[in-house]
Parts: C-alpha cells; sequence; structure tokens
C-alpha cells in the first residue's frame, strides 16, 4: 500500500523557504571563508579601515547645523 504525502501551499512555501535561506547561507559563509583563505596565503590585501572614505569631523557636523540654522 503506498501513501502519499500531501503538500499544501504552506509547507511548499517552507520549504522553498528554507532552500533558499540555506543556499544564502552557504554563499555568505563560502565568501567569507575564502577572503579569510586568501588573506592568510597573501593574496589579497587587509583594508583596516572599512569606513576610510567616510570621514566627517563634528567641527565639520557643528558648522553644517548652524548654517542651516540661520
Amino acid at each position: 500500500m503506498i501513501h502519499f504525502l500531501y503538500f499544501d501551499p504552506g509547507l511548499g512555501a517552507m520549504i522553498i523557504q528554507a532552500i533558499v535561506a540555506a543556499v544564502a547561507g552557504v554563499l555568505l559563509f563560502s565568501k567569507n571563508l575564502l577572503y579569510k583563505i586568501k588573506l592568510f596565503l597573501g593574496m589579497s590585501k587587509q583594508d583596516d579601515d572599512v569606513f576610510d572614505d567616510i570621514d566627517v569631523k563634528d567641527s565639520d557636523i557643528e558648522s553644517h547645523s548652524n548654517s542651516d540654522s540661520k
């Protein structure tokens, strides 16, 4: 006797979501792992400051807010 499983739309969506999450997790984990391996082997340079191009001083913010309030 053969028993068939019933897949309703909710279960199908849950299975698809689990598959997409697993693929995204593997891609993100492998990208980070490959970066660390390349960094260890010296094939990639390490950026010490990720926000190097965002160099805003407090005095710049204060002078900008003072000019706006005039």
